[in-house]
């Protein structure tokens, strides 16, 4: 038994990689950050016109996983796809994301449109750094619209 246990030890991987895929795949886009920032935009409207506690409660609890999925895309576009010699085309690259990211956890917290409204503004700021550095060419499968 000991023996095993020393083996498996020695085998088991000292490094531990994650991505949001399990390659990494070198496809990145704010799409998908955009779909869920609109997503917890369309949500805070609905609670707003709704007052029926339970929809209310439930409509929170699925506004913030969004909010969750929205703050993980943009990890993964800051952290994998975005490099150093980005920085020439967009100098606050980092100021950007750090501030979408503050943004994203005010939209979790918050039934204000006007904090929504504002995520989506800077999620849009993180697409055109993502145009700006050649996304669309360098992470679409060819062929598909930009």
């Amino acid at each position: 038994m000991f023996a095993l246990r020393s083996i498996s030890a020695l085998l088991a991987p000292k490094t531990t990689a994650r991505a949001h895929c399990d390659l990494p795949c070198g496809v990145y886009d704010p799409e998908q950050a955009r779909i869920e920032a609109e997503s917890c935009y369309r949500i805070v409207e609905k609670y707003a016109a709704n007052e029926d506690a339970a929809y209310r409660t439930r409509a929170i609890a699925i506004k913030e996983q969004r909010a969750d999925l929205v703050k993980h895309h943009l990890d993964v576009l800051w952290h994998d796809y975005f490099k150093p010699e980005h920085l020439a085309a967009v100098p606050n690259l980092h100021d950007l994301f750090w501030q979408a990211n503050k943004q994203v956890s005010k939209v979790k917290g918050s039934t204000d449109l006007a904090d929504a409204k504002r995520l989506l503004e800077l999620v849009d700021e993180v697409d055109a750094a993502w145009k700006a550095t050649g996304g669309p060419g360098k992470t679409r499968v060819a062929g598909r619209p930009g």
